[in-house]
């Protein structure tokens, strides 16, 4: 793994040096610079860019908010965001604006930074294996969703009691830069899909709902956290709750949902593999897969069983991904496979559920 340079922003004195102290006994870091806000650390990157930065937001003068769209027009870099203003609609602006991923700054005096250490670790890791190319991109196309809603406001939904059945479901399974692929795929998606979406991002439990809704922006498709034994309905997409797995299920009215608990020992939460397999299961050739930037191998044995069932498996491009772990999976499975950016999914998408191909 390649050697890395870090720049620690937080305007806590005691902050940066915990967390400086911290990097610099992982494996893999070469150099750690400090700065006490986003003006210091702006002028930190001109001077000498770092791979890698851990950013607080709640900051004097130039606030991490403001820094992470400064960043990211001049220098994009990869960012992880380590502070206590964890509000979920705070990580998900974080996140939208290029960070990465996030960590949550322990609470009150009996939470020491030190406890960060394993998440740190893990953190660094995920950079090592980062795609260049990905970052590198127009950011402010990608996550304008607060700036244009023109593609919420124009939907216009078939009432409850008209929802049709889905000619075919379409599987999505994302870890590490999902969020950010997630939203640039549903910015991409076509109107007609005769389609369900189902994904399984892996989060914490509490942010998903926010998620959710924050995805219900960001095109045509109406998207909500999914619930237990829900129809699946054409234009919608569920979003797998965090801290669970989700199935999907035959019903008297077309394929459902199915929300459980995670098996013991469970590595990944919630399991791509686990949702795949059952698409496979219960539709058959109606299943599309869908694996998106992550670590890991999460998706790859599913993908093998939609495959097997005649349905189709999409996987965002490595070169593209934020991180390759989980499409390069997919790929050296030697399973037949699509590998499109992210920005081409959507169009593939609606080539695959033509009427034609029904």
């Amino acid at each position: 793994m390649r050697e890395l340079r870090a720049l620690v922003v937080d305007d806590s004195s005691l902050n940066r040096r915990t967390i400086a102290a911290i990097l610099r006994d992982i494996a893999g870091i070469s150099e750690v610079d400090v700065a006490r806000d986003g003006a210091d650390a702006l002028r930190v990157v001109e001077a000498s860019p770092p791979d890698f930065i851990t950013l607080d937001l709640d900051m004097p003068r130039v606030d991490g908010f403001e820094f992470l769209q400064l960043l990211m027009d001049r220098h994009p870099l990869p960012v992880v965001v380590v502070s206590g203003l964890s509000a979920k609609e705070n990580i998900f602006r974080a996140l939208e604006l290029g960070a990465i991923d996030f960590i949550e700054k322990p609470h009150g005096g009996e939470a020491p930074l030190e406890g960060l250490r394993d998440q740190l670790v893990e953190k660094v890791r995920v950079v090592q294996q980062l795609s260049p190319l990905a970052l590198q991109h127009d950011l402010a196309d990608v996550f304008g969703l607060d700036a244009d809603l023109g593609a919420s406001a124009r939907r216009t939904h078939e009432p409850t009691v008209l929802k049709r059945v889905p000619s075919k479901v379409i599987a999505i399974g994302a870890s590490t830069g999902g969020p950010r692929a997630l939203v640039t795929l549903f910015r991409h998606l076509h109107d007609n899909l005769d389609a369900a979406l189902v994904i399984a991002q892996h989060m914490p439990p509490r942010f998903t709902r926010t998620f959710a809704a924050r995805l219900d922006k960001a095109g045509v498709f109406k998207v909500s956290e999914a619930k237990a034994y829900e129809r699946l309905a054409r234009g919608h997409a569920y979003v797998c709750p965090g801290g669970r797995c989700i199935e999907i299920v035959p019903s008297d009215r077309g394929p459902a949902i199915r929300v459980v608990t995670p098996d013991r020992g469970s590595h990944y939460v919630p399991s791509v593999d686990q949702l795949f397999s059952s698409a496979a299961r219960v539709l058959g050739d109606k299943a599309i897969g869908v694996v998106l930037t992550g670590m890991g191998n999460d998706g790859a044995n599913g993908a093998r069983s939609i495959f097997a069932q005649g349905g189709s498996v999409l996987v965002e491009a490595p070169e593209t991904a934020v991180v390759s772990g989980m499409p390069t999976a997919v790929q050296r499975s030697g399973v037949q496979h699509h590998a499109l950016g992210i920005w081409a999914l959507g169009d593939m998408l609606a080539e695959l559920t033509r009427p034609s191909r029904q």
